[in-house]
């Protein structure tokens, strides 16, 4: 996903923006193809090419011309040849043509064709990093860590990603029977999804319960950071009319692929009142950059608590990474995909680019997310809840006949009235995460009001025993 939208064609005669991604983040850099070749070579000592390895790759060209069961032009041939020894770097770094780095610009809107799947690949096969929220690919029941095998029947073994990722496009209304393996099934299963437009929309909020928000942030797109501000007045404004602030929120990042590097810094800058956010190693002078958080907290400090789980990725990684170091919300969920490599796009000619791994990218504290992901504070895993027995319809005092009043007068309870308030229980089985972040934001709240009249009193003992001293 990239930051900014690119022409379809890219030409050696024009300054050339050359793209950090980490993960699907991307950032575009005012950088030159030919002053990073500069850089390179000036940053870089490189070494003769070894003429005993060229001539053998010579030897392989040759053979291959002549002896393949089939014709193929020298043009291809050493496409392939850009293309193995790209892929053989990493799973990320690969040759773009024409069509591949016109794909790279589709997510920018948020709006693009296809299943709606954030796709990676593992042991030649495409592996799902996560559904997107209200897609195709999620109603059908895709899951994150899914192994798509087949399309349509046809082994996608051998195949790169972006061919793939081709294959998985089609017109909208299309079907496309995907072959799934899948952690603890017995067998690969068959999904048909009927592709659509995608359209994702960023950022959702909702009440919880009074006082608590939930913010959900699917994708980081070019306006999310802005529509999180938004958001975050909104739940605000809402609590304001029933006359009781926002007590605190859940920060939803599970099953975000990533997105726009400027927006999850946007995003932790919207929690943060200073410091580092995030920054950039690499072994050229232009990898290395660094973001960091400008005055004022635009939440209003509210206790926080982050869910991740193993579907975030790259952006929603920097998020959750910036906020843990600073110890400005509590992690809860399961640990994080741990894509944290950073790739540039490099313009070879007119209608093709590389993208090549160029850096890694760290917390404020210096931890690489890279193949580790980030570790929650909490750790609690999705689960199936189900009440034991009759526990929410048990008989009370206030249920028996002839019972005794309230002492106080106050509104009795009865089994009735426990019926009808059943929102939380209700979250619990629809969410178990959810569910305990918004437990642990209670208890955060209560231990807070424990806090300050416990400093209130020990204000008031102290000027007590000024007081005393002072008539002395």
């Amino acid at each position: 996903m990239l930051s900014q939208l690119l022409p379809t064609k890219l030409s050696l005669r024009l300054p050339v923006a050359t793209l950090i991604l980490a993960g699907s983040v991307a950032l575009a850099l005012p950088v030159t193809a030919e002053n990073l070749d500069n850089t390179t070579s000036a940053s870089v000592q490189t070494p003769q090419l070894p003429l005993e390895d060229l001539r053998t790759f010579t030897k392989v060209f040759q053979h291959i011309r002549k002896a393949y069961v089939r014709e193929v032009d020298d043009t291809t041939l050493l496409e392939y040849a850009i293309k193995g020894m790209l892929s053989e770097l990493d799973p990320h770094s690969a040759y773009l043509n024409a069509s591949d780095f016109e794909d790279l610009q589709v997510n920018t809107s948020g709006e693009f064709g296809g299943l709606g799947i954030e796709v990676g690949m593992e042991d030649g096969y495409v592996k799902v990093i996560s559904p997107i929220d209200d897609t195709p690919a999620k109603e059908a029941g895709v899951e994150p860590g899914d192994l798509i095998i087949k399309l349509d029947g046809e082994t996608i073994k051998g195949l790169s990603l972006n061919e793939a990722v081709n294959k998985m496009r089609g017109l909208k209304g299309s079907d496309l029977e995907v072959t799934i393996v899948r952690e603890g099934a017995d067998k690969p299963f068959d999904l048909t999804i009927t592709r659509d437009t995608i359209s994702v929309r960023s950022v959702r909020t909702r009440i919880l319960e009074d006082g608590y928000g939930y913010l959900r942030i699917a994708q980081f797109q070019v306006n999310t950071g802005k529509d999180v501000a938004k958001e975050l007045n909104k739940l605000t404004a809402e609590q304001a009319d029933k006359g009781q602030p926002l007590k605190g929120l859940v920060l939803d990042l599970r099953n975000n692929p990533g997105g726009v590097l400027q927006a999850s810094v946007e995003v932790a800058d919207a929690f943060l009142d200073d410091g580092l956010i995030v920054y950039t190693e690499g072994r050229i002078e232009n990898a290395e950059l660094n973001y960091s958080a400008s005055p004022g907290d635009d939440s209003g400090n509210l206790p926080l608590v982050v869910l991740i789980n193993g579907g975030s990725a790259s952006a929603s990684e920097i998020v959750a990474g910036a906020l843990q170091d600073h110890q400005r919300g509590i992690i809860m969920g399961t640990r994080s995909f741990g894509k944290g490599s950073v790739q540039t796009v490099i313009p070879i000619s007119e209608d093709s680019a590389i993208k090549m791994t160029t850096a890694l990218y760290f917390t404020p504290n210096g931890r690489s997310i890279q193949a580790q992901g980030i570790e929650p504070d909490v750790i609690v895993e999705r689960a199936k809840i189900t009440k034991l027995g009759n526990s929410g319809q048990r008989m009370t005092e206030a249920d028996l006949k002839g019972h005794l009043g309230n002492g106080n007068g106050g509104k009795e309870s009865n089994a009735d009235d426990r019926e009808k308030d059943n929102t939380t229980e209700d979250l619990q089985t629809r969410d178990n995460q959810v569910y305990e972040a918004l437990t642990l934001l209670k208890g955060l709240h209560i231990f807070s009001r424990y806090n300050a009249k416990t400093a209130t009193a020990a204000k008031v003992v102290s000027s007590t025993d000024e007081s005393l001293e002072t008539r002395q």
